[in-house]
């Protein structure tokens, strides 16, 4: 099969020739149609996220769209033809707390596609069956991909906030996964704030349904809108510049969810807590349930996204744009008839 094979942190991915893997027990063999490419790939490819092994994944990929084209030993549920999503996680540990409280995705013994396992940059991928999505039979591939990471750690992150019909969501960041979520918290009842630096995505935001819009600036934190208090805060955009604004943005008592990758320290007061009952807490990808639940309100009304078709070759120049900044809504990876 051909492949986008890692071989140096930062180096362009080389499109070889590598042997199709074959399921073991348990595994499916998916023929991909589609694989997004995720901001988290960029992270990988630079070098900048390893997994605890050292050595990340050569073949990186992890929201991946397909056909069953075979099916190893102790399979069930699982059909020759059927369609399959690849999203993050290939695996989890399935004995520790987490696993047991349906929060596998803070499994700190998981494996990840195009992370510990090989990915979805290539023509096949095997599957832990078990972890493998239910997907819509029919539709857009390259409109399905993103779904399988972008779309659900968006609904991952509502879940973990607990939202409910009637509340205030302030959602920081208005790229591929927070205009997901702007749907989402419509669908869930919510009032939706968009916020973002660019004025072209607070507008694309209010056509996906955000009631306001509110420019980013230094000065944002001073001059939030008080009738625009939150009852919760989520940020999707990679800096800590957001944090202040959602300090100044949430009620008392309201939850803030850290849901982009940010390592930079932002400040916080324990006596801010202490007056104000703020919950803080990240959220990581979805849950196999919580993929369920997604892809049928995907399946009732298709959610909206800007999605741009490359080739397995243009790869490396996908992933710049990302890293730079310059793509422009989700990008996915198109194989076969399709590319």
């Amino acid at each position: 099969m051909l492949a986008a094979v890692l071989e140096h942190a930062g180096q362009p991915l080389r499109i070889i020739s590598v042997p199709r893997p074959e399921p073991g027990p348990g595994e499916i063999l998916v023929r991909l149609e589609a694989s997004g490419i995720c901001h988290t790939d960029v992270h990988v490819w630079q070098g900048h996220l390893r997994p605890a092994s050292g050595q990340a994944a050569a073949i990186l990929g992890h929201e991946g769209i397909g056909r069953v084209v075979q099916v190893g030993a102790d399979v069930t549920g699982w059909n020759i033809g059927e369609r399959a999503g690849v999203a993050w996680l290939h695996d989890t540990c399935g004995c520790c707390d987490e696993c047991h409280a349906d929060m596998e995705s803070f499994c700190q013994h998981q494996r990840a596609h195009g992370f510990d396992v090989a990915g979805t940059f290539a023509e096949y991928v095997v599957a832990d069956a078990r972890f493998a999505a239910r997907v819509p039979d029919r539709g857009d591939a390259a409109m399905l991909a993103p779904l399988m990471c972008a779309g659900l750690t968006a609904f991952g992150a509502l879940k973990r906030a607990g939202i409910v019909a009637g509340e205030v969501c302030a959602v920081f960041g208005c790229g591929g996964l927070g205009l997901y979520a702007i749907q989402i918290a419509r669908r869930l009842g919510a009032v939706v704030i968009a916020v973002d630096t660019d004025e072209a995505k607070l507008r694309l935001a209010a056509s996906l349904g955000a009631e306001h819009t509110l420019l980013a600036s230094p000065r944002l934190a001073g001059d939030w809108p008080a009738k625009l208090r939150a009852h919760v805060c989520i940020n999707f955009a990679p800096t800590p510049a957001s944090w202040d604004a959602m300090t100044a943005a949430i009620r008392p008592r309201g939850r803030i969810i850290a849901a982009a990758m940010v390592s930079q320290p932002v400040p916080l007061s324990q006596e801010w807590l202490t007056a104000t009952g703020v919950w803080i807490t990240g959220t990581s990808v979805g849950t196999r349930a919580q993929m369920r639940e997604l892809m049928q309100l995907h399946e009732a009304l298709p959610f909206e996204a800007q999605v741009e078709r490359v080739s397995l070759a243009d790869v490396t120049s996908a992933l710049r744009r990302l890293k730079a900044g310059t793509a422009e809504g989700r990008q996915a990876i198109v194989f076969g008839a399709g590319a």
